[in-house]
């Protein structure tokens, strides 16, 4: 299914739906900011929202050498365990290898897996592995590791052509200017994956069909690998939470919908 410039507006799918409770995962590079509007919008249709700020992102000072995968999954899971009942979890980006860790571990809690333009592990993979086998992906060039190898930064001149080259130039300030270096070590912890956990958590994966970082090939590898048959696609940039919020916003109604 295909959504652009859908309206919130003219699709009434969404009334007499109980209010359900998503919990949205930033990517690399990025920060909670980028689900302002999608979370938003989500709040105003009567749901709850909580947008998670993973450690070493935003105003977060946790130092490169202590995170891990597993960190950044158990900061998920801790703010599970204040919500009464099963989430929707939408992870992004880097935010698939976190939600799939989250899935292994409690995924009793989580009625719908939502990847947005995101890594998708089978067992056994890391972020790099599957990064490596992308050779569409525009990212790996402009990759600036530290001395100590402990972050990755984006060369600046690329940073808005490869996130959110569809964005306004107001949006594209926005991102310069919350950019920060990326710590590094969780991109090469693996994820181990079972039937009986990650396998028996209902998913869902939306495509960006015009995303320079994770290439629509690469995304059709990972679906196919996962097994997944409710497919969306959005023709946006990496970021579209940003750029087209309003298209976000109505794919994640929709399966709210189908939840309640």
């Amino acid at each position: 299914m295909k959504l652009e410039n859908s309206s919130l507006a003219d699709d009434d799918a969404n009334s007499n739906v109980k209010p359900l409770t998503y919990v949205l995962v930033h990517g690399a590079w990025q920060a909670p900011y980028v689900w302002d509007a999608v979370s938003s919008a989500l709040l105003h249709q009567g749901h709850q929202v909580i947008v998670i700020e993973l450690p070493g992102h935003g105003a977060d000072t946790t130092p490169p050498q202590n995170l891990t995968l597993d960190v950044y999954r158990d900061k998920v899971i801790e703010a599970l365990s204040d919500v009464a009942g099963q989430v929707v979890l939408v992870g992004h980006s880097l935010a698939g290898m976190v939600i799939t860790h989250v899935a292994e571990k409690i995924p009793s809690k989580i009625s719908k897996l939502v990847y947005l333009g995101a890594f998708l592990p089978a067992s056994g993979q890391a972020l790099t592995d599957l990064a490596f086998s992308d050779p569409d992906s525009k990212l790996g060039p402009s990759l600036i590791p530290s001395a100590d190898q402990l972050t990755l930064d984006v060369a600046h001149d690329s940073l808005t052509d490869l996130f959110i080259h569809d964005g306004s130039p107001a949006e594209k300030e926005r991102v310069i200017a919350s950019y920060r270096p990326e710590p590094a070590i969780p991109f090469g912890n693996k994820v181990m994956l079972t039937s009986a956990g990650f396998g028996s958590v209902e998913k869902v994966y939306i495509k960006t069909l015009k995303d320079r970082v994770i290439s629509p090939g690469l995304q059709d590898r990972m679906i196919a690998g996962a097994g997944i048959t409710a497919v969306f696609e959005l023709a946006t940039s990496h970021s579209p939470f940003i750029s087209h919020p309003h298209a976000v916003t109505e794919i994640l109604l929709r399966l709210g919908k189908q939840t309640s």
